[in-house]
This record gives structure tokens, sequence and C-alpha cells, in this order.
């Protein structure tokens, strides 16, 4: 690709004298744009106004919109799709890790392995950081009880301050010895056995300083509180990230009334660049329909529901993920996980929250949980009638060839990120993305960053058109032809638009985003190269050049 194809001309453009009855505030022309309307799925030159698409046609068509004050972006050829809604992600804690130490990326990476090296590097981190009350980082360790990840390796780099490690999966955190007893978590069991079970101690009982699914709230809990303005620094930075990646709208599948405060804080100083839509849940913890979760659910709800702010959504844990679900008992049936929930409780919570008018989303990995859930809903269906509802399903590691037809006959949405393909041991129901777009079900897809780094929807572009994996991550670094299941891959095309039209719809708004048409916002990526027609190989080299949410620029990547 020519030099050219990676920059982008921006003018202003004066032109020939009369009138022009139409004229937009911005047109970009001489492009390769990808609407997503399935009736002109191409176009040239498209016209913005506000916060809106005014126009999308021809070079000539567009340019008719132009007048003095117009800003014109000449395209020169470049590929444009309409702007990445990650249907599932975590921005508190990837904005976290943004502003934390990092040592589970590409460019570095730290284990356990290397002990004096981890040592060093925390050590150099906590020397630069000495105003953090808490230190937090990201990285991946073991679980396991006779593992050398504890807190007395922690307590060797940073023994005066609580230090909280992130695991990459966000399914388990490792603490060192000041935050264990900030939490209060000592030879004594805690005081929830559910937490108990979950906190990981030696064969002494000693807490090891590792803390999985449920017990990781016995930090949460007893973290200090944080500024407004330290907060809102963690969530813009995390937008800022999300569009570099040409991402401009988001569902938030962890979350409460706080976070969303800080997002409602944002917006109001216009500071926001992601559209966000965040739901009620912690990590792999219970729901229970208390009046102060009820409270905060409905305040929430009627205090933020616009483009940029949004809630009335609540997520569920129907299992665990990675150690968790290897510590549960598989079910009788030999699906793979037990869920967490007894069906007859998740049933009745949903149902009362339906019934009320959220959204659900639910997080299932195993066979086991996906046939709890949607025979739950189908339940709630029948019991609390007819809506569009949107059911969400999350993950959906492995599902039974009984239970894929259910999808479309439910109106379930399959949420499934193309990262977590493609590795592992489990059996071949993984990851059923063709199958579910054959029977006409809704495919969206998501990053989960930050259990993914980085949330790139190129390289899960190319992940979900080849079944494989990235050499660095969640994934697999060796092919295994009969798991990948070449089968199940997609087309570029259905890959895009399950990480545009389809993420859009599942957080409703498909009649505000998602394809590129008349009257819909302007939120759109241009990209370094044509990512339908290169090598499928070569898709997650793919960068964004220019995002723009609303009708303005959040991110452009400088100019080679």
């Amino acid at each position: 690709m020519s030099k050219k194809h990676y920059t982008l001309l921006v003018t202003t453009v004066a032109l020939f004298s009369g009138t022009r009855g139409f004229a937009s505030d911005v047109v970009l022309i001489h492009g390769h744009i990808y609407t997503g309307n399935e009736k002109i799925r191409w176009a040239q030159a498209l016209a913005v106004t506000g916060s809106k698409i005014d126009a999308v046609g021809t070079d000539q068509e567009i340019s008719s919109r132009r007048e003095a004050k117009t800003q014109v972006i000449d395209l020169q050829g470049s590929t444009v799709i309409p702007g990445i809604s990650d249907a599932h992600t975590h921005m508190w804690f990837g904005g976290r890790a943004l502003r934390g130490f990092n040592f589970a990326t590409p460019e570095l990476r730290i284990t356990v392995n290397e002990p004096d090296k981890l040592v060093a590097q925390l050590k150099a981190y906590a020397a630069s950081h000495p105003k953090d009350k808490v230190l937090f980082g990201r990285g991946q360790f073991s679980v396991a009880p006779n593992s050398p990840v504890t807190h007395q390796l922690l307590d060797r780099a940073v023994p005066d301050r609580p230090l909280v490690i992130h695991g990459t999966g966000e399914h388990n955190l490792w603490v060192n010895g000041k935050a264990l007893a900030m939490a209060g978590i000592t030879d004594k069991p805690v005081a929830d056995p559910l937490e108990e079970k979950y906190v990981v101690r030696d064969a002494q009982h000693h807490p090891t300083g590792v803390l999985i699914d449920p017990a990781m709230q016995l930090i949460v809990r007893a973290l200090p509180p944080e500024p407004l303005e330290d907060r809102m620094a963690v969530l813009r930075e995390a937008a800022h990230f999300l569009n570099s990646y040409g991402i401009t709208s988001v569902v938030n599948a962890t979350g409460n009334l706080k976070e969303i405060e800080v997002y409602g804080a944002l917006r109001d100083r216009g500071q926001l660049t992601v559209r966000t839509r965040t739901s009620f849940a912690e990590v792999s913890v219970n729901h229970h329909l208390t009046p102060q979760f009820l409270a905060d659910l409905e305040k929430a709800r009627t205090t933020y529901h616009d483009d940029w702010v949004s809630a009335n959504l609540v997520k569920f844990f129907s299992d665990g993920a990675g150690a968790t679900s290897a510590q549960l008992q598989p079910a009788a049936d030999g699906t793979q996980t037990r869920p967490w929930y007894e069906p007859a409780d998740y049933q009745k919570t949903v149902l009362e929250l339906d019934r009320r008018g959220y959204q659900i989303m639910t997080h299932s990995i195993g066979d086991a949980a996906a046939r709890m859930v949607l025979d739950a809903y189908e339940q709630v269906e029948k019991i609390n009638g007819p809506r569009d509802r949107r059911f969400r399903m999350e993950h959906l590691f492995s599902l039974t060839p009984q239970d894929i037809p259910r999808f479309l006959k439910l109106s379930v949405i399959a949420d499934m990120q193309p990262s977590f393909c493609c590795s592992g041991n489990a059996p071949n129901r993984n990851h059923r993305w063709q199958t579910l777009e054959k029977t006409g079900a809704t495919l969206a897809f998501s990053s989960d960053w930050p259990c993914t780094w980085p949330p790139d929807p190129y390289i899960g572009i190319q992940e979900a058109v080849t079944r494989q994996s990235r050499p660095f991550g969640n994934s697999a670094s060796s092919p295994d032809p009969e798991y990948f299941m070449p089968e199940e891959a997609v087309t570029v095309e259905q890959a895009v638009n399950a990480y545009t039209r389809a993420a859009a719809y599942a957080r409703f708004s498909e009649d505000k985003l998602g394809t590129l048409e008349p009257g819909k916002e302007a939120d759109l990526v241009v990209l370094s190269q044509d990512i339908f027609t290169v090598a499928h190989e070569d898709i997650g080299k793919t960068k964004a050049m220019m995002t723009m949410a609303g009708g303005k620029v959040v991110f452009e990547r400088p100019k080679l």
C-alpha cells in the first residue's frame, strides 16, 4: 500500500460561487467506505453536521454539500468502517492497568518464573509512585496453593504499602502482606463461607496472597475511597486508549452506580470520548435484590439513559472461568461446569429483574451453565410475556448442539470474543460462530478488555476469519486443526458486522450506531489498509488512522 494511504489530508476548501442549501460541517471524500447498510454497502464519501451523518454517496453527491467553512477530509482511498462497538469490556479494570504496571503485554511479559526480575520491576514502580496509597498492576500467575505465587515474594518488593495485582482474566488477585492485612485476611477463616472457599491457603492454612473470584471482594471492599478527579483520570485514559483502536462505544460487563456517575461527570465536562452502557455486576458475585441494590439500579436507569452514558443492564455470572471452573464439579450429564447459581434461584432473580424492565446479560463459559441460562430465559419469556428484551449471553466457550437453535428461537444475543477461541483442551463444541450465524441468531464480537490485551478488533477479525489465534495473550501459539474447527470461521464482513451492527443492536443503539447512514451518529474509523481485500493473515496488522465519535475526531495517528 502506498504511503498516501497512511495519511489523511484535512483541509478547509472554498467552493465555487453559488448558494448551497444543504451545507455540511464536515465531508469525507475519496474513500472506500463500508457502510454496513445491506441496501447500499459501499460509498465513496459521506457528510456530517454536528454529531450526525447527513448523507452518504459518491464524491460528486457529497461535494455538493461543501461551503467555505466545510472541513474536507480527503481519505485518499482509505477504507472506512463504522466505529467499533466493543460489546463486552471492563473499562475500569483496563484504565487501572493503564495507569498501573502491566507485566502481561506483547511488549513486556514478566512472571513468577523470573522472581528477581519481578521484584526489581515492582521495586522500581513503587519508588516512582511514592504518593500512591495502594499500588495496582496486572500480571499472569498461577492460583495453585503450592505455586511460588505468594505474598512473601511481593513483600520483598513492597513491604510498606498494599500491592494488588490483577490476574489477566480478572478472576483472581495476587496481593502482598499489607493488602492481606488491609482486608483483614488472616489464618482464621473469613466471615463469608463462599469467600473463604476461594481464599487460597497453603498446607498450614496461611493465606498465600491469591484470591479467586468471590474472595476478591475482600480486597475490593477494603480499598480506600478515591477522589472523583482520580477516578475520572482512570476512565478518561481508558476511553482514549480504546479510541486508538477505532472503538467508539462499549458495554461494560461489570460496574455499579459509582462507576456510572464517573462517566456522567466526564460527559458533563465534554471529556467522554467513548459511549458507555454499564452493567451492574461484581466479578463472580451472585446478585441479591436488596433494597439498596434495587434503589441503585433504579437511580442509574432514571438518571443515565442518553447516547453517552446509559445503564438499565444487569450482568450475572452463571459459572466461573479458568481456575474457578476447574474447581467446580462436572455436571451429571457430562457438560463442562456446574453453574454458580442453583437454577431456581437464578431464574427467580432474573424473573424479577426482567419484570422491572432491566436487560439481562449472563457470563456462561461451560455448556451446563449455558443450558441453565437458556432454560431460565425461556421461562421468563413465558411468565412475564413478550417484549423486546435482548437477553444476552457472554463468552459461550462451549454449547451442546441441541442448545444452539435456542438462541434464534429465544432471540438471545450471543456475545463472543475471537481472542478466546482456539486455545485450551475443551471439546469440539467451542466458539460456534458460523453455526450461530447460519441459524440467524445475532452474533456480537467483543474483546473483554483487559482480559484481552490490547483490545485490538483487527486482530480479533483476523482470528475470526482464520480460526488461528495470535501468538500472545489468551490464545495458544501452536495450531491444532481439530480444535480450530475451520468450518466455524466467519467472513470478514460477518466479523465487521459483529463488531459494529450486531454490537450496536445488543446495546439497544441500532437506530443511532452500527452503520454509516444518514441520521445516524458519525462514529467511524479510518483504517491503514483494506481489511476486506488484504490477506486474512495480515488483517491483524491494521491500524486505526483516525477515529471519529459523534462527528468529532477523538483520535488521529501521527503521520508517517
